[in-house]
């Protein structure tokens, strides 16, 4: 099983070409993102499979599902070579004990204004992504809720994020980890190579700054 790593976390989600994978691979972020459900940048399965392969052992691959029966993400994790599954629906008991079993870490993402942003129960997976109001909308929200909230996980930071205020996230929030689909991109699905290089040297100096590495 691979490993989140102690130190800062940078991910590109919403990776749908081989361009684009490697750009990410090379500007040296830690993750990318497969998106696995209703979004601009939906892949279809067999589509994922070729660029998690393409992907495998170079960085980490996580798999976003959203909308999609547990029965159904653990059938398709069994044809796809990743290392994280993101989830934005309930996370119960049998999904986890499905989702461990097939050696893969798990990400529960957050809506910052939800019920499950309180009371959600954090042991149940390796690290949680808070996002806006709406998940995958691009659109910024305000942090305030983290400084109500403490987590017994990694928190990684998304929605909104750029290359212009990814450091001000990284600094306003304490957040281990950052995320951006649509802040790095020239149009939905495609990515800006410049902008994704920035936000990565940008995100890792604020977080070195930090004394993270």
């Amino acid at each position: 099983m691979a490993e989140l790593q102690p130190h800062s976390f940078i991910k590109i989600c919403g990776v749908t070409n081989e361009a684009d994978l490697e750009v990410v691979i090379e500007a040296g972020a830690d993750a990318l993102g497969l998106i696995l459900a209703p979004s601009p940048r939906q892949l279809s399965l067999e589509r994922a499979g070729e660029l998690a392969r393409l992907a495998s052992g170079r960085i980490l691959v996580t798999a976003v599902f959203r909308d999609t029966p547990d029965s159904s993400i653990l059938a398709n994790l069994d044809g796809l070579d990743v290392d994280v599954v993101q989830l934005h629906d309930r996370v119960g008991p049998e999904l986890v004990e499905g989702l461990r079993r097939r050696e893969v870490l798990i990400v529960k993402a957050l809506a910052i204004d939800s019920d499950d942003f309180m009371h959600f129960d954090e042991s149940l997976v390796d690290a949680v992504l808070v996002d806006g109001p709406l998940p995958g909308s691009g659109a910024v929200h305000a942090w305030e809720a983290l400084a109500r909230r403490s987590f017994a996980v990694p928190v990684i930071a998304a929605g909104g994020l750029n290359a212009k205020n990814v450091a001000s996230t990284v600094v306003a929030t304490g957040a281990w980890g950052v995320d951006s689909a649509s802040g790095v991109e020239s149009a939905p699905g495609r990515k800006d190579h410049t902008l994704v290089q920035q936000f990565v040297d940008n995100a890792r100096r604020a977080m070195e700054a930090r004394g993270v590495r």
